[in-house]
């Protein structure tokens, strides 16, 4: 019987498992007890500077004010080569319209591929503000399912 155990990831095995774009679940950090607000969200991620690109909803409903004042975890997994991966990314997001960082935004999103579009608003995206962010990770783990000799 063969058992299993997950391992971190090599950096090159990490790159190629995130693609330049996948879907995982962004999680905001909240005040006092309340739990994190987390989303499904699609990404890009660009390999030469460890870099995720997102492109969020906005608005008094998203319960995504304020991103960039507020600590997040990105978490992506699925299988791959008939192993679960995961990978965990924590930091703060930037937005990527200031002027200090659309120079640097706008070479790392040329290195990704492009951001899926995953429709879970209820209403047609044609009606959704959108804004984009980057993450920058100080945190930044990668974990793989290893078989084990019985």
């Amino acid at each position: 019987m063969e058992s299993t155990d997950a391992v971190r990831m090599a950096d090159d095995e990490r790159d190629e498992f995130l693609g330049r774009s996948g879907t995982g679940v962004l999680s905001l950090s909240t005040d006092g007890d309340d739990p994190p607000h987390s989303v499904p969200v699609s990404y890009g991620y660009d390999p030469v500077e460890e870099v995720f690109y997102f492109r969020l909803a906005v608005g008094k409903e998203s319960g995504k004010a304020n991103p960039t004042d507020r600590g997040v975890t990105f978490v992506t997994y699925g299988e791959a080569d008939g192993r679960w991966k995961s990978v965990v990314a924590s930091g703060r997001l930037v937005s990527t319209t200031d002027d200090a960082d659309s120079t640097e935004s706008l070479a790392g999103l040329e290195r990704t591929e492009r951001i899926p579009i995953v429709d879970v608003f209820g209403e047609p995206t044609s009606e959704v503000t959108f804004e984009f962010y980057r993450l920058d990770p100080d945190r930044l783990t990668g974990r793989a399912e290893r078989a084990m000799e019985p």
